[in-house]
């Protein structure tokens, strides 16, 4: 009995081993194929990066391709030819994220600190307005209703918070749109050699009298980043009527729509793509191996 009961052990022991050994198998084969599916995931998301970062490049090489305009000097004649960035002013024009940047522009420009006092808060006399009976009239027995003149005002304004949200991506995509259709109209003019003039309005209006602005001409001049070297076209147009100047790192969309002609000096293009297509083509760039180090680490701990 003593023998046959140590052979029953001797196979148990053994298949006890043999299913160790299979689950060991299913769990490696288990941690391998995710470990492939890991590395698939992330070489096909690296891939995705590449392409767009490609993209973001033949993009930024392709500055000549059919958005060749005049650049004019101070006395209004033709001297050069620039190409302009193909991202900025040949993007497609988004007539929905137009009127949405437009809109919380507007919102953000409101205050939104009007009040009216109600009957709790106007300062009039408690005395009774006349007597409760015998006058023949309503019984009234406060100065501070509304009915009365000095009174309070029912569901008057209060203050409150008008403002609204976007994203940086979407206005800037909106300032692209907004500055493609006035290219598109032939509202955009390039000038050269306008930091030179003197500080005086009357050489700035013949300057706009060169280019064959009108006086009644609603026009936006865009000086460089923040107006560096340009303080004197500062001095010289800030008193012109109807000339609205603003910095190119400062630019919206609602401003490009709200004036007839976009006059830009030939530095503010620098500064337009420095400012914004540079922070439309931030990405982070991940590293495979620390990627997978990372993925694959977690999986076996938690295996």
């Amino acid at each position: 009995m003593t023998v046959k009961n140590s052979k029953v052990k001797i196979q148990k022991s053994k298949a006890k081993i043999k299913t160790k050994k299979s689950v060991k198998k299913v769990v490696l084969k288990k941690t391998t194929n995710t470990a492939k599916t890991v590395i698939m995931t992330a070489k096909k998301s690296l891939a995705k990066k590449t392409k767009i970062e490609a993209k973001i490049a033949v993009s930024k090489s392709s500055k000549g391709s059919g958005l060749s305009t005049p650049v004019f000097d101070i006395k209004g004649k033709i001297v050069s030819h620039i190409d302009l960035p193909q991202q900025i002013f040949g993007a497609k024009i988004n007539d929905l994220l137009i009127s949405q940047a437009v809109r919380v522009y507007l919102a953000n420009q409101r205050q939104g600190t009007t009040k009216t006092k109600s009957r709790g808060e106007v300062d009039k006399t408690t005395k009774k307005v006349w007597q409760q009976k015998g006058t023949g009239r309503a019984r009234h027995g406060s100065r501070r209703a509304p009915i009365f003149v000095g009174g309070g005002l029912t569901f008057g304004p209060k203050p409150r918070d008008l403002s609204l949200n976007i994203s940086k991506k979407m206005k800037i995509l909106a300032l692209f749109s907004a500055l493609s259709s006035k290219f598109k109209d032939s509202e955009i003019k390039i000038i050269k050699g306008l930091e030179e003039i003197l500080p005086k309005t009357k050489l700035m209006a013949e300057v706009l009298k060169n280019l064959g602005i009108k006086e009644d001409e609603k026009v936006l001049l865009v000086l460089s980043r923040n107006g560096v070297g340009s303080e004197n076209v500062y001095r010289a147009s800030r008193n012109i009527q109807g000339l609205e100047i603003l910095s190119a790192n400062s630019l919206n969309a609602y401003k490009v729509l709200d004036n007839t002609l976009i006059l830009m000096m030939k530095d503010s293009i620098n500064s337009l793509e420095d400012t914004f297509i540079h922070h439309l083509s931030k990405t982070h760039k991940p590293d495979l191996n620390t990627f997978l180090k990372k993925d694959v680490g977690a999986i076996k701990h938690s295996k």
